[in-house]
């Protein structure tokens, strides 16, 4: 945890701490250009990849690295001054941690609610990134308040903003960016859409953070912050009124998120279909507890449309979910492989079977339709 007793203090310790947060950020930079350029055949990971092909979300790799970056920029941000509203938030997170347990609350949320339709569907959640892993920056058109109508317009059930300004080239601005622009969708059709902060979290105070900027839902990753603290900011989230998506990597770890009360999960660095349905199979959920299981959707690096081939076989194969990221922006703003029409694709009937969604970006076959408007 990050102390804000002394959010003022400037010694030479502070000094030196902030020399060594410069030095992680080169690290951090150098390390995940140097995976970047890894081949990918004869490169064997052990417990942890650099590469970020694996994951589009590439905190998610590079584990204890990236929290120690992540933490001089928490210790920048209280040096700086702690915002008046967040320090609010916080406050009611301290006190929660003094209250007991009130035990397994059953209600879904209205994320996990949205996120969690009839069986043989999927919904998806769309992650906005500045930065990505093979593209550098977005151009201009995709600012935020352009993304955020488009990801609502084509049938988001969410809409993920990679909050880390190293890794996703975004920061809590543009999350109060996109809440705003939801906010304002309160009385059209469709409404607005739960806005997630995909930071990596490794304090409460950042779940502070994103209560105080409107968000829904936070991200808490189990393998590099551990169960307890999980359990932990599980609780945080709640005391501020924001739900949890539990990101794990392993069926034990899909487990353990389970027994300390994850109600969503996300599998991510896992590649393969086969493989991510077996990390969320026979898990022993709590009578009455409904667990939403998401798959992350990995970004190919080709011009081909596999991802949403695989979301439909991670819909055949029982996950509520998709959460997609650099895979929407492989096209550009092509008139028919947009990001809106990538979603609409992901979220239509269609079969493996019967369907391509090669056939129905308008490539190969002379269509013209936009992806997923006629696979019912």
């Amino acid at each position: 945890m990050v102390d804000i007793r002394h959010p003022t203090a400037t010694t030479i310790k502070e000094a030196s701490k902030e020399h060594n947060s410069v030095m992680m950020a080169r690290i951090l930079t150098i390390t995940v250009i140097a995976a970047a350029l890894l081949p990918t055949e004869g490169f064997s990971p052990t417990t942890q990849s650099l590469s970020p092909r694996l994951h589009d979300t590439s905190l998610q790799a590079i584990g204890a690295l990236a929290k120690k970056a992540k933490e001089a920029t928490l210790r920048q941000y209280i040096a700086d001054g702690i915002d008046e509203n967040v320090m609010e938030k916080y406050n009611i997170i301290k006190e929660s941690f003094e209250k007991d347990d009130e035990g397994d609350d059953l209600k879904m949320g209205p994320l996990q609610e949205r996120l969690t339709k009839r069986k043989g569907t999927i919904t998806v959640i769309a992650e906005y990134k500045r930065k990505l892993a093979d593209s550098g920056y977005i151009n201009d058109v995709f600012e935020p308040a352009i993304m955020s109508g488009e990801f609502r317009e084509f049938g988001a059930s969410g809409i993920a903003v990679m909050a880390d300004e190293r890794m996703g080239g975004c920061t809590y601005e543009d999350l109060k960016v996109f809440v705003e622009d939801q906010r304002r969708s309160r009385n059209s059709v469709p409404g607005p859409v739960t806005i997630i902060n995909s930071d990596l979290i490794i304090d409460e105070l950042q779940i502070a953070q994103s209560a105080s900027c409107g968000v829904g839902a936070v991200v808490l990753i189990l393998d590099i912050i551990g169960a307890e603290d999980t359990e932990k900011f599980l609780k945080a989230a709640k005391s501020v009124d924001l739900e949890v998506i539990v990101a794990v990597s392993t069926h034990e770890d899909a487990q353990k998120a389970v027994d300390i009360g994850a109600k969503m999960i996300s599998v991510v660095n896992v590649e393969g279909v086969d493989e991510k349905q077996r990390v969320i199979e026979n898990l022993n959920i709590p009578e009455g507890r409904t667990v939403t299981t998401i798959a992350n959707i990995l970004h190919r690096g080709n011009k081909g449309l596999e991802e949403v081939e695989e979301a439909w076989a991670c819909r055949d194969k029982g996950f509520n979910c998709a959460w997609v990221s650099d895979a929407l922006y492989k096209a550009g703003n092509s008139a028919v492989e947009h990001p809106g029409a990538l979603i609409k694709s992901m979220t239509s009937k269609s079969s493996l079977r019967w369907a391509s969604p090669m056939a129905k970006s308008g490539r190969g076959e002379g269509a013209r339709e936009y992806l997923g408007d006629i696979l019912m």
